[in-house]
């Protein structure tokens, strides 16, 4: 490490705890969890049949297979909305370990190609391979995943000036339509159309205990290995040298990050389908309040993704009874705005 490096390293360091709010991170992630455990409790009264909250509570602590609505807030319910904050917290915390690593404030799995990557490959597997379990689909949606992120970097890297922030959302715009031009063409050819609208369309009325159970430990995993290197994110996001000149293995945490990020998006994709912007949204909404250190950004951003999408659930179940909304497009009614916002900004942070 030079000295220059080093003194550059430390100045930056030292900027970085000016800004960082480790009181707000503590109240926002109260605050966080209390409203993300109401939400759930609204989520799984409010529906097609209203159900107080006593009964939901009475429901989850003492079951009773009997009644019909202790029936309703198990089997359907109660999954589909644990499923919803499963998602959530996913797409959130991928985007931030993302927009940390590549310094990039528009980075998202649904921007850079891993949600239509993730779908093409459900959609191979639906034509190709059907009846396959759902571990499969799981283990080929990480695969799906890696292929889109990987054509994205490519495209850009061969780009003159390199890796840019708004190339690589250009690049995975461009990724992203064609992937999803080709899983649509297989859909019809093959005709499975309608196994695909639900994934297409984005949603978790499908979402069953047994998909939980495989799924909670990969998330679960990848989730403990998100805050386990939300240091070193937080070294990485201030520059690859002065990262280096702390000491730390840049490429040993690219490598972790991005096989973080695919587990998570690969398995988010898996359950509500190519939903975009909540890794985008989520990420900057917490660095505004708790600063730049990456070990409140990634843990807040965990519980405040997952609130959006238990939230973005519930409005598409009552919003049109007896219809379903798709999530995916009420997100984007905030996203896209949101989006356009920072590309006008230049891709700066809030």
């Amino acid at each position: 490490m030079t000295a220059s490096t080093g003194v550059e390293g430390l100045s930056d360091i030292a900027e970085l705890q000016k800004q960082s709010h480790p009181i707000r991170g503590i109240v926002a992630l109260i605050l966080g969890v209390i409203g993300l455990v109401f939400a759930i409790g609204l989520a799984i009264s409010l529906g097609a049949a209203d159900i107080s909250l006593s009964t939901v509570w009475t429901a989850i602590t003492q079951f009773s297979p009997e009644l019909t609505t202790h029936q309703i807030i198990h089997d359907i319910r109660l999954p589909r909305v644990l499923g919803a904050a499963l998602v959530g917290a996913s797409f959130a915390v991928a985007g931030a370990i993302m927009q940390g690593m590549t310094r990039n404030p528009l980075a998202d799995s649904g921007l850079l190609g891993l949600n239509s990557g993730a779908a093409f490959m459900l959609a191979v597997c639906f034509a190709f391979f059907p009846g396959m379990p759902y571990m499969y689909l799981i283990l080929w949606s990480f695969v799906g995943a890696g292929l889109g992120v990987a054509i994205v970097y490519g495209v850009s890297s061969l780009s003159k000036g390199g890796l840019t922030p708004m190339r690589l959302v250009l690049a995975g715009a461009a990724v992203s339509a064609l992937l999803g031009a080709l899983g649509e063409g297989i859909a019809l050819y093959y005709r499975i159309g309608q196994d695909l609208a639900f994934w297409y369309a984005g949603g978790v009325s499908g979402t069953m205990w047994s998909h939980l159970r495989i799924l909670s430990p990969w998330i679960l995993v990848a989730m403990i290995g998100a805050l386990m290197l939300s240091r070193s994110i937080t070294l990485l996001s201030l520059g690859e040298e002065i990262a280096i000149g702390l000491g730390q293995r840049t490429v040993v945490v690219k490598v972790w990050g991005m096989v973080i990020v695919l587990i998570l998006a690969g398995a988010a994709v898996s359950v509500v389908g190519a939903v975009g912007f909540v890794g985008l949204i989520v990420p900057h909404f917490t660095r505004y309040i708790v600063g730049h250190d990456y070990r409140w950004i990634i843990a807040c951003s965990l519980v405040y993704g997952a609130l959006l999408v238990v939230l973005a659930d519930l409005v598409a179940r009552t919003i049109n009874p007896p219809y379903e909304t798709p999530i995916g497009a009420l997100i984007a009614l905030i996203g896209v705005p949101f989006f356009l916002y920072l590309a006008r900004k230049g891709g700066k942070e809030l």
